[in-house]
């Protein structure tokens, strides 16, 4: 049995007092994050160079590796190891050039 004036049913206009809470629940909230120090989400830059990290590291051994298979496979040692690590490096240095392109705040 659904209230005249709840809007819990969704045919109904929205409920004056249930923003009022949420807006009371967010404030609340966003106090209790502050003052525990949990919950801040981290810099642009630090995203950023976490991700610059990732492609350094990411980009090289991930191209050594499919290079290092293509090798096993066509038993070209080490050539496509070689190719590859060097495509998965300029890969990763573009990338990086890309995300150096981004505002960081």
């Amino acid at each position: 049995m659904a209230s005249d004036n709840s809007a819990q049913d969704g045919n109904g206009k929205k409920d004056p007092r249930l923003d009022s809470l949420d807006m009371q629940l967010k404030k609340v909230r966003k106090a209790e994050a502050e003052r525990t120090g949990q919950d801040v989400p981290p810099a642009k830059g630090m995203r950023q160079g976490n991700r610059v990290l990732t492609e350094l590291s990411a980009g090289p051994a991930g191209g050594a590796l499919i290079g290092w298979l293509f090798d096993r496979f066509f038993e070209t040692t080490p050539a496509l190891l070689l190719v590859c690590m060097f495509l998965g490096i300029a890969v990763a240095f573009r990338n990086i050039y890309k995300i150096s392109q981004e505002r960081p705040e």
